[in-house]
């Protein structure tokens, strides 16, 4: 077996792959911890002062006062529950790992759909064929495909073909009408997570 010298382009170009995706993964939990203080971390902390000055009403016999305080906490708790169901959803839906992979494209073009009024057609079946990595990075590829088009337009279609070439290769299509202008950098990122 021949050994391979530092300079030959195979090997650089897999050690450059390599660092990409590990950049890759560091921006994404760059984003997900930015996310995570910003939005779920602050309003349970708003959540925690809003009880804690309810209990204190309670404490001093000034319980209907104590009322609306609880509700919107309440409140503000459901939002933060959603917040991270989402979350958890857009990493890895439970129903891709439970279900496969074509109930967890329906569901998320269902969120979206409804969400964004958002007609989607979906012809996915074929993605079934694929190991469960190549099936949990095709769903994120779609995932980002869809979101990239909502910030866009919104569009009013958007439609996700999965197909065998000729080669017995499987090519995925996603096509949108959303009107706004196609950034570089929003195929550039699916690309990367593609390779």
């Amino acid at each position: 077996m021949a050994e391979r010298r530092r300079d030959d382009p195979d090997e650089l170009e897999q050690a450059r792959i390599s660092d990409q995706l590990v950049a890759a993964e560091q921006e994404e939990r760059r984003r997900i911890a930015l996310f995570l203080h910003d939005g779920p971390v602050q309003s349970l902390a708003g959540i925690s002062l809003m009880l804690d000055a309810a209990l204190s009403q309670m404490e001093r016999d000034e319980g209907e006062q104590a009322v609306p305080i609880v509700r919107n906490a309440l409140a503000r708790t459901r939002d933060t529950i959603r917040a991270l169901r989402d979350l958890s959803f857009n990493l890895e839906p439970v129903v891709l790992r439970d279900q496969g992979f074509a109930p967890a494209i329906m569901a998320l073009a269902e969120h979206l759909g409804i969400s964004n009024e958002l007609q989607v057609e979906l012809h996915v079946e074929l993605a079934e064929k694929l190991s469960e990595k190549a099936q949990v990075a095709l769903y994120q590829i779609i995932r980002e495909a869809f979101h990239h088009a909502i910030r866009r337009g919104p569009p009013t279609l958007v439609t996700v073909d999965i197909v065998e070439r000729a080669d017995h290769r499987i090519e995925t299509l996603v096509r949108d009408d959303a009107p706004g202008e196609r950034r570089r950098t929003s195929y550039e990122a699916i690309a990367e997570r593609a390779r």
